[in-house]
């Protein structure tokens, strides 16, 4: 489960009209569901066919998850960009100035929770984490084709 890192990852852009949105969001669970649609609402308006939002808003759904109750800290940044006409890239960056990272452990038959970042793995075409330098705690990335 252990994601791909990078010393010189290619974050998103801060400022890209038109090819990066952001929403800075409190560290409470329901900005889960403010980034769900505000992720939808962006790849519709670039016309990202349906299955592939789909399978965006249900990565933003988990990475969110995780920044909100597994970090500590105030707040979230959310971020959706363009990287080329066939792939787009999501990026949560948390609060997290412990340095712990992303747990690596595979959860239990009988555990509730914790699948979060198997379902990024296996949905992403690529994803990772890394330290934010916007926000000094975890970067996590996931990258998708537009089409499947």
């Amino acid at each position: 489960m252990s994601p791909h890192t990078t010393s010189t990852p290619q974050f998103l852009d801060a400022v890209r009209p038109g090819r990066t949105h952001w929403l800075e969001l409190p560290s409470h669970r329901t900005s889960v569901r403010v980034a769900r649609h505000a992720t939808q609402a962006r790849l519709a308006s670039w016309r990202i066919p349906d299955d592939v939002c789909a399978n965006a808003v249900l990565l933003v759904s988990e990475l969110v998850t995780n920044a909100v109750l597994h970090t500590p800290g105030a707040w979230v940044l959310c971020g959706v960009g363009r990287r080329t006409q066939g792939r787009f890239r999501l990026e949560v960056h948390d609060g997290d100035l412990t340095g712990r990272g992303i747990p690596d452990h595979c959860p239990g038959l009988d555990d509730e929770g914790g699948r979060g970042l198997l379902l990024v793995r296996e949905i992403a075409d690529s994803w990772g984490v890394t330290r934010s330098p916007l926000t000094g705690g975890n970067a996590v990335w996931a990258s998708l084709a537009t089409a499947l």
